[in-house]
């Protein structure tokens, strides 16, 4: 049982429940192609790319080209949440506390949502026929933020988000039409808005994106959350054109933020079991004491590499 019930009495405080600060659903899983899975683990099949055979001549032989196939993998896991309700606290708490851990529950249960599909584009994919082989997100995959005067990490800049986006039409990864999401911290939108506010015309479209007034920049949907992981290691890059791995450019370890962009729908996919299972029933062992309870049931899993790109962005 929460000891921290006490804190609602109101001997003490207000009747008003106020939960704090939090991000308080998946921001995430309507970017992702969703799936509902029954078994712990299921695959997803891809077909790869077949070229166009000339034809020999007039009645000549078919000649056949195997369809490349592949798939990718995924386990989902159980993840819940969970308190109690005694009957002494709904006699001390002018408004009943159940609604309101079953909303803090449900948050909760919404943030793992995003930390799962968060490390599956950043992290290792299964693959192979029984999911026994790995595939891994390579440093061609990667750009860190630059700026060509500085060697020692950028926050985002219009012209990372050029390279980003010419990274993705490079690889065909996205049609010309096609909306790309762009997963960033609040510290990468305000980069934005300081590095055009006396130079570009950009200026008030980053400054709506700032504002939360539209989400949309530069081809990218902008998707906030304070979720993203940082580097654990420092990483060599060129500073002309942030690509990873080489280069006279150092982000040091601690300092990079791991934001990353996909295809819509595509990129990465997000297994859910039937439903979420939520319940508040009384426990007879526990003085019919009211459990709290939800649990979800969530796997992803990174589709294709060319669909993800990690963007590194020094926050300090």
């Amino acid at each position: 049982m929460s000891v921290q019930i006490t804190t609602a009495m109101v001997d003490m405080f207000s009747a008003n429940v106020m939960h704090l600060a939090q991000q308080k659903e998946s921001r995430l899983r309507q970017f992702c192609r969703q799936e509902t899975q029954r078994g712990e683990k299921q695959s997803y099949d891809r077909i790869g790319t077949k070229e166009a055979q000339l034809k020999s001549g007039r009645h000549s032989s078919v000649n056949y080209q195997d369809t490349p196939h592949s798939r990718r993998w995924v386990s989902v896991q159980t993840y819940y949440d969970a308190d109690m309700v005694d009957r002494e606290d709904k006699l001390r708490v002018i408004q009943n506390p159940e609604s309101e851990y079953a909303k803090a529950i449900g948050a909760a249960l919404g943030r793992k949502t995003d930390s799962v599909i968060i490390g599956a584009a950043l992290g290792t994919a299964y693959t192979g026929r029984s999911g026994a082989s790995t595939a891994s997100l390579a440093n061609a995959n990667k750009i860190a933020a630059f700026v060509s005067t500085e060697n020692t990490g950028s926050g985002l800049n219009v012209d990372t988000l050029r390279a980003v986006r010419k990274k993705f039409k490079q690889n065909e990864a996205c049609r010309d039409d096609e909306k790309l999401i762009f997963v960033c911290a609040a510290e990468q939108v305000d980069n934005l808005l300081g590095e055009t506010q006396t130079t570009s015309s950009d200026y008030a479209a980053i400054k709506a994106l700032v504002d939360g007034d539209v989400n949309y920049f530069m081809g990218f949907t902008f998707v906030r959350t304070e979720l993203l992981p940082f580097t654990t290691a420092d990483v060599t890059y060129n500073v002309n054109n942030g690509s990873v791995g080489a280069g006279t450019g150092t982000l040091s370890a601690t300092e990079g933020r791991r934001c990353f962009a996909m295809t819509n729908k595509s990129g990465v996919l997000c297994a859910m079991g039937p439903g979420v299972q939520g319940k508040i029933d009384p426990l007879p062992q526990m003085h019919y004491a009211h459990q709290v309870y939800a649990a979800i049931d969530i796997g992803a899993v990174r589709m294709e590499e060319v669909q993800v790109v990690e963007v590194l962005c020094k926050e300090v």
